[in-house]
């Protein structure tokens, strides 16, 4: 028994709304690559601050480091 059922799209001839599409994609991209840079912040002011010593400082080498990241990924 052969199966007769369409094999295209389901909706056809919907229209793409592309600019929202692009949208929410550069969205989702800025999220992603400033999530990955606090992390990234975070462990290097862990790592600091556990080696030097002093919460602080690790702080302050977070916060360095993040807004280095920052600039760069502009």
């Amino acid at each position: 028994m052969a199966d007769h059922s369409p094999a295209g799209p389901v909706e056809l001839g919907a229209e793409m709304d592309y600019a929202e599409h692009e949208k929410t994609y550069k969205l989702f991209t800025g999220l992603a690559k400033y999530s990955t840079l606090a992390c990234a912040a975070i462990l290097i002011g862990m790592a600091f601050g556990f080696f030097v010593g002093g919460a602080v400082s690790g702080f302050i080498v977070f916060l360095l480091a993040f807004v280095v990241g920052a600039v760069i990924l502009r």
